[in-house]
């Protein structure tokens, strides 16, 4: 299970220590230089890059034009082509129409599973396979996760609901175990310990331990109880005077501990 962790701007050479790829969020390579032009040496480096569609910062998927521009300059491994927010109708005819687009060779296609449903989620799956897709994608946030999981706690129940969803995807087939799946976020940063055992989760990416520490917040043992406040919207031009290192670094390997990675 490969992690990444996406950091303000300050952190990100210091993030390659902690990181075993590199998460793009495209809208920031128009809007920050230095954001470029790390993106740039990474990718002369040699360093593996799963570049997003910036839907979760923007609230829709950035534009088209500007993604293929993206894509097509930066040559990411791999690119998770926009999806439209609890929305499987929309997310799947997007998928197909990415599907036609040509791109780089090198560069895989990951699209993401949008649904209200534990019945969308499934039919969303098997309509990225009968397209092509090799990668699949499940976000962190989704509403129906807590219809699955009722738990009193919201945070708690979106990442035990996910964890629902996938096994169950496993058991009725639409899913297998050396499919391809790339979890988005999470609630709670001791989730990613409970897919012991389901192979398909190849990588995985979260801010968590970064947002943690920027609210002076140490992980337990057992992880967190309710995912942080800040975001990445917030704090992205954050000064590096302004972050507590040894408490990141405490994050960051505690993040791998709960979660045996």
């Amino acid at each position: 299970m490969k992690i990444s962790h996406e950091t303000p701007m300050c952190l990100l050479e210091d993030s390659q220590r902690f990181n075993d790829y590199d998460y793009c969020l495209p809208h920031l390579l128009d809007e920050e230089p230095k954001y470029l032009e790390y993106f740039q040496k990474s990718k002369k480096e040699g360093r593996y890059i799963i570049m997003d569609n910036s839907l979760h910062e923007l609230g829709e998927a950035y534009s088209h034009e500007r993604l293929i521009h993206w894509v097509n300059e930066l040559k990411p491994n791999e690119f998770i082509v926009p999806d439209v927010w609890e929305d499987a109708e929309q997310s799947i005819h997007n998928a197909a129409i990415w599907q036609i687009y040509d791109f780089p060779t090198g560069v895989e296609k990951v699209a993401v599973v949008q649904a209200t449903t534990l019945n969308e989620a499934a039919e969303c799956v098997k309509r990225y396979k009968d397209l092509g897709y090799p990668k699949i994608a499940f976000s962190y946030g989704a509403s129906y996760y807590n219809d699955i999981c009722t738990h009193p706690n919201k945070d708690l129940g979106k990442a035990l609901g996910r964890l629902f969803v996938v096994s169950t995807l496993l058991k009725t087939g639409e899913l297998k175990q050396d499919d391809r799946v790339h979890l988005l976020g999470c609630a709670v940063p001791q989730e990613f310990g409970w897919y012991k055992g389901i192979n398909c989760i190849e990588s995985i990416d979260t801010s968590n331990p970064v947002m943690a520490t920027l609210e002076d917040v140490s992980y337990t043992n057992q992880g967190l109880i309710s995912k942080p406040k800040a975001n990445m919207n917030d704090y992205f031009y954050m000064l590096d005077n302004q972050i507590d290192y040894d408490l990141l670094e405490y994050n960051v390997n505690k993040f791998r501990k709960i979660n045996n990675i």
